[in-house]
């Protein structure tokens, strides 16, 4: 292995172990995974959003979503209610404990990486972007569905 190729192994791993590390501190202090506080962040910016829309507003897949809310209603973070236009439809909002997790929640990493990141000069940006592409790639990776979430996931979901 040269050194350069275990220079960038080592800084993926630093990444991945940061990942790791901030996801562990949310569950810690407000028991919910990046991908949960996420919705709950958007619902508290709305009264009530169906599925579909958190869907497409966390750029993660429908069924995760289905999950997700899931678990928080189990929590009694958020409820569920049914459209009176269209008994099809399921309206979600936020409860007083999803608000109290909110308040309780670090920032979520993948938010400090996004303020940064926007700080830097648009050719930084853009050779950044490039070299992380490249790095998946490499890795094969380029093809696998991902949010723009930093989250380790669930400890009881299979590895891909």
């Amino acid at each position: 292995m040269s050194k350069r190729s275990e220079d960038a192994l080592i800084a993926l791993r630093k990444i991945q172990r940061m990942t790791e590390m901030s996801s562990k501190r949310l569950a810690r202090t407000a028991g919910l995974t990046p991908s949960q506080l996420s919705v709950l962040r958007i619902l508290a910016e709305y009264d009530e959003v169906s599925a579909g829309w958190l869907a497409e507003a966390t750029q993660l897949k429908h069924a995760t979503i289905t999950s997700l809310i899931d678990k928080l209603e189990e929590r009694k973070m958020i409820a569920r209610r049914k459209c009176d236009e269209d008994r099809r439809r399921v309206w979600h909002t936020l409860l007083p404990a999803g608000k109290a997790a909110l308040t309780e929640s670090p920032d979520p990493l993948h938010e400090t990486f996004s303020q940064r990141f926007d700080e830097l000069v648009d050719w930084e940006q853009s050779m950044l972007v490039a070299a992380l592409e490249r790095i998946t790639s490499l890795l094969d990776a380029a093809n696998i569905d991902a949010a723009p979430i930093l989250d380790i996931g669930e400890l009881d979901e299979n590895p891909v």
